[in-house]
Parts: C-alpha cells; sequence; structure tokens
C-alpha cells in the first residue's frame, strides 16, 4: 500500500503544475505586448467593458438593455480586432489562455469535488513506481514474450503441451486489452505459481496503462488490508478512501493471487461487493489466482464464484514453475 504521503504529494505537483501554467502564460503575453502593444491596450479595454457591464447590471436605469447591447458590440469589436493581429502574427487566441496539463480539472485534480482521472491515474503511477512494477513492466509485457521457455512435451490431463497452451492464453490475453475499449470481459488467470499467470497479468497492464487507461494492481492481501483499514478507521480516512474509489473506479484492476489473504466473512463479503460493483459499472476485473476454479468454489461463497462462472473467462495454466527454472 502506498505511503500516507502520496495524495498530498500529487496536490503538491499539482500546485507546482499551474504555477507553472500561470508563469508560462505571463511570458508568452509578455512577448506579444512587446511585439504588438495595441494587444495589451485591447486587454484593458476588454477589462474596462467587463466591470462597465457588471456595474450596469446591478442599475435599474432606463438604459440598461441599450447600454449592455452597447458594451458587447464593442467587446466584439476589439475581441476582432485582437484575434486579426495575433492571425498576422502567426498566433492564435490561445496564446493568451492558460494552458493546463488536464483541461478537465484545471490541474486542480478535482471536477466538482471528485476526483478527477487524471489524479487517480497520478496515484496509481506512484503506486507502481514505489512498488517497482513500473521496472518489472519494461520487461514483462507482450513484446517480450518468449514460448520458448515454455515446454513441448503434453500434458496428460489435457492432452496438449504448456506451450501450446501459453500460445492460447496469450492470445486471449492480447485480445482483451487490443479490445478493451469495445467489450467488458473479466478474466480469471488460474494455476500453479510460476506457470506464466502473473506475466500475462503485467502485459494487460501495460498494454493499457500505455493506452492512457487508469489501472489498479494489487495482490489479493495488499487490496483486503486497504479495505479492512479503511472500514474500520484503521489509517487516514482521506488516503484510503482514495485507494477503495480507485480499486471500484479504474478502468481495469487487477487482483493478484487471490486465495492467498487470509479468507474470511468479512473478505468474502468485500470480494463480492467490489466484483459486483465494477460489473454493474461495466468496468473489467483480471483476476490470478494459484487456486483452481474447484478449488475457488471451495474456497468462497456459492454467489461469489457463480459470478465469476457467468460474467468472466477462466484461462487455466499448467506446467513447470518457471521461476525455479530460471534461478
Amino acid at each position: 500500500m502506498p505511503g500516507a504521503d502520496v495524495f498530498n504529494e500529487c496536490m503538491r505537483e499539482y500546485e507546482r503544475d499551474r504555477d507553472e501554467a500561470r508563469a508560462a502564460l505571463s511570458a508568452r503575453k509578455a512577448a506579444l505586448y512587446a511585439k504588438s502593444p495595441r494587444l495589451a491596450e485591447i486587454e484593458g479595454e476588454l477589462a474596462v467593458c467587463g466591470i462597465s457591464a457588471a456595474k450596469l447590471a446591478l442599475s435599474d436605469g432606463a438604459d440598461l438593455e441599450s447600454g449592455i447591447a452597447a458594451l458587447e458590440r464593442k467587446s466584439a469589436a476589439l475581441s476582432a480586432e485582437r484575434a486579426e493581429i495575433l492571425r498576422r502574427g502567426g498566433r492564435g487566441e490561445d496564446d493568451l489562455r492558460i494552458t493546463w496539463k488536464c483541461p478537465n480539472c484545471e490541474d486542480t485534480g478535482f471536477i466538482s469535488g471528485k476526483r478527477c482521472a487524471c489524479l487517480r491515474q497520478k496515484i496509481i503511477d506512484k503506486n507502481y513506481n514505489a512498488s517497482n512494477l513500473r521496472g518489472v513492466l519494461e520487461s514483462e509485457n507482450f513484446d517480450n514474450f518468449d514460448v520458448r521457455l515454455f515446454s513441448e512435451e503434453k500434458d496428460p490431463k489435457t492432452g496438449r503441451s504448456p506451450r501450446v497452451n501459453i500460445e492460447v492464453m496469450h492470445r486471449v490475453c492480447l485480445m482483451f486489452a487490443e479490445k478493451f475499449d469495445e467489450t467488458c470481459d473479466n478474466l480469471i488467470l488460474t494455476g500453479l505459481a510460476g506457470t506464466g499467470k502473473t506475466f500475462l497479468c503485467n502485459c494487460v497492464a501495460k498494454e493499457l496503462l500505455d493506452r492512457g487507461k487508469t489501472v489498479f494492481y494489487a495482490t489479493a492481501p495488499a487490496l483486503f488490508r486497504i479495505y479492512d483499514d479503511y472500514r474500520f478507521g484503521k489509517g487516514d480516512a482521506s488516503e484510503l478512501r482514495g485507494f477503495v474509489e480507485l480499486a471500484e473506479g479504474c478502468d481495469l484492476l487487477i487482483i493478484d493471487d487471490l486465495g492467498a489473504e487470509f479468507v474470511t466473512s468479512f473478505t468474502a463479503s468485500e470480494l463480492f461487493n467490489l466484483v459486483n460493483t465494477r460489473g454493474l459499472n461495466k468496468k473489467s476485473v483480471v483476476i490470478s489466482t494459484n487456486l483452481t476454479f474447484e478449488q475457488l468454489q471451495e474456497t468462497y461463497t456459492e454467489r461469489i464464484t457463480s459470478r465469476f462462472h457467468a460474467s468472466y473467462k477462466i484461462l487455466p495454466f499448467f506446467g513447470a514453475d518457471l521461476r525455479s527454472r530460471k534461478r
């Protein structure tokens, strides 16, 4: 779980971004006014028009309507003159406006009191960086997928080799990422440790992060610790609420190692609520687990596993532990 100062760090970054945007606008204006002093005069005259219009609006004079109309005509003429000066100089109106990194929230992180998508992604990115997962994604991605690591020896139960199987799993995960905006699929990757599940989860994560999607990755034990702390007031309420909102509202939630958490009625309830909420909101989930689907049915309630069965593609992995082979 990220440190308690992640949110405050994001807010400081937004403040720096706003200061830099204002400074850049001032510099652009200074350069334009030095080249075309009339632009500065027009800005002053437009400001006077705005003040005059506000004063007229507060008055009850008989000439209110005609006065406002005259000010509007003057403002329109001034704006047209300004646009022509800018055009002749190869500039546009945007050169006199502030440029935000995120025009939706104007680099505040919030829209109508709710967290902007850019703030959610900032927190996610810091979470990745803090856990060194960003570095992992540089190597664990679709470009570096190497089928030669997997055995060609056929599995007696399935009749196909781990290599053939991982090729199928790879295609499904790649298609999941490529069609992400068109579908609302969910995946459960099952199988023993070291058979490629986490690798393919990371491949999907990088593919979507590179497209600007919000992806929240957490191991099941870490995720349910967040929920436990949030529900029972064990930490910073605002920080914890932010991570709960991320888990429920991000474009893709990846829960790694489901079943490794201490399974209780609380964790089962939170898992169902999370899966159900995201399903209702058409938000995708990818789950990896060392358990088979039959073991999932034994471990979790029927209402959870029935949801899995109805709404998730089950991808079985098998073969030797690649991590021990690499060691």
